[in-house]
């Protein structure tokens, strides 16, 4: 077993991963559509593979300036989230893999593979678990080396998806994960062999056709919650039949949310796939030869939201909420959840931005388990429904409007937790305060009143949000 000495950089606030690559099996099908010659074993560290011996596996082809393992280290190592990064590989391989650590970021562990890719998937899940900070890792993202082209957003929308889906009152705790799924095009037969059976699909009889509108070719990297996948391998450890960790998942009567994936995502697996993996990475490469995303991928529009939210004070003393942080008053807020009018103007602003209904169709005051809730989970979820789409926030703006309690001193406080909550820079968050002059409820002191505004980026083209809300009920202010 190989690592590097490395120390992940902190990011507070970050869901933290740790990224699986298996990268163990022969690779010889692929191997064997090439016109290949026997050479020595390559230094995979210099990524100079000039010719390629009969054996050599395809995760460690040349794809542009680097092999093909190495642009799927190099995408998880570039991830904020990401604490750990295992690689699961042939015990040939491990000593070679060595030049592929001196650069990395992130702690990176190289342990050898099984005979099946289930038994690979679980060596690295073992790993795992000796790692000193192992109960501080939030999700595992597994994924096949032979995918070497990795859209840069997907990892934070598998998160993103993960998290609303566990969230939501719907999910009855059943949804324990995210996968990349893309449509499939063409129309999909049955077939039975034409005796004499053949070794291939040629000669095959069409016996029918199966509807593939709810047909979709699941991608990796696929995302677990890490305790939950865990359990899986280890309670079905004796049963090696799964093509994937999703039909692991799916056997066990768990559910997985599909999130789109790319057919940049596509997997190498023979000489075919590998000449249009290589034109795409031409295509794909800065001058530093870092993947960006495709110029289709970049076209973004900025879309503005807005939000108001109104709550009266109640007869009860006691400290309110607002914007986040707890403050001294007089008398509590009236509402269902904790009360906190800025939050919750700033949740609506997003939505809004979203064309995605509003608070209460996402939190119903009716439903019990909002009762007394933080609305930091609520703002979170918002940022949430961006992310998963392929978004970003620009800017937040709020206002708030009351005789009291004074603003101007926890300002910069309120800011500060609501980019927290929101993974902004402090500088793409304002906050404001005015009075309505004596006039009306908030002029009488009889309640607090708030309204913002959001803009965000979404890629260009957008349909609505895929994942699943908190409830399917709509409802009124929280």
């Amino acid at each position: 077993m190989l690592k590097n000495s490395r120390a992940r950089p902190d990011h507070s606030g970050t869901p933290r991963c740790a990224a699986i690559i298996v990268a163990a099996g022969s690779g010889l099908r692929a191997a064997a559509t090439l016109d290949q010659r026997n050479n020595p074993a390559p230094d995979l560290s210099n990524n100079s593979l000039a010719r390629l011996p009969k054996d050599l596996p395809k995760q460690f082809w040349p794809l542009g300036t680097k092999s093909v393992i190495a642009h799927s280290l190099d995408y998880f190592d570039e991830q904020p989230s990401i604490s750990a990064i295992i690689v699961v590989v042939a015990d040939r391989f491990i000593n070679s893999m060595a030049g592929l650590l001196s650069t990395a970021k992130t702690p990176v562990y190289i342990v050898s593979g099984g005979a099946t890719r289930q038994h690979s998937v679980r060596a690295g899940l073992a790993k795992l678990g000796t790692l000193p900070d192992a109960e501080g890792i939030d999700y595992v993202a597994i994924h096949d080396a032979a995918r070497p082209l990795i859209p840069v957003g997907l990892l934070d929308q598998l998160i993103a998806a993960t998290n609303m889906a566990g969230d939501a009152a719907i999910s009855n705790g059943k949804i324990i994960g995210a996968v990349p799924i893309v449509p499939i095009a063409d129309s999909v037969k049955t077939l039975t062999p034409a005796p004499p059976a053949p070794q291939k699909l040629v000669g095959h009889l069409i016996t029918g056709g199966i509807d593939r509108s709810f047909l979709g070719a699941a991608q990796t990297p696929q995302l677990f919650r890490r305790q939950a996948i865990i359990k899986l391998h280890n309670e079905h450890a004796a049963n090696n039949g799964f093509t994937d960790d999703c039909s692991l998942a799916e056997a066990a009567g768990f559910q997985i949310i599909g999130i789109s994936g790319a057919k940049q995502l596509m997997k190498l697996t023979d000489a075919d796939d590998f000449a249009m993996l290589t034109q795409l990475a031409k295509t794909m490469l800065t001058a530093s030869n870092r993947l960006q995303t495709t110029d289709q991928d970049m076209i973004t529009e900025t879309r503005l939201g807005t939000g108001f939210d109104v709550h009266r004070f109640s007869d009860e003393a006691g400290s309110i909420w607002l914007a986040g942080i707890e403050l001294d008053s007089d008398r509590k807020m009236l509402a269902h959840s904790d009360g906190d009018v800025g939050l919750h103007a700033l949740c609506d602003a997003i939505f809004g931005a979203l064309a995605d209904g509003d608070i209460g169709a996402h939190f119903p005051p009716s439903n019990p388990k909002w009762k007394n809730a933080d609305s930091a989970k609520f703002l979170q979820f918002a940022v949430d429904r961006v992310a998963a789409r392929g978004g970003s926030i620009i800017n937040l703006d709020l206002t708030i409007i009351c005789e009291t309690p004074t603003i101007g001193p926890h300002r910069n406080l309120m800011r500060q937790r609501i980019a927290e909550i929101c993974g902004l820079p402090i500088d793409r968050v304002g906050v404001k305060a005015t009075t309505s002059e004596g006039l009306g409820f908030t002029g009488r002191g009889e309640g607090i009143a708030a309204q913002a505004s959001a803009s965000i980026a979404l890629p260009k083209g957008q349909s609505a949000p895929t994942g699943p809300s908190a409830t399917v009920t709509s409802g009124t202010n929280c």
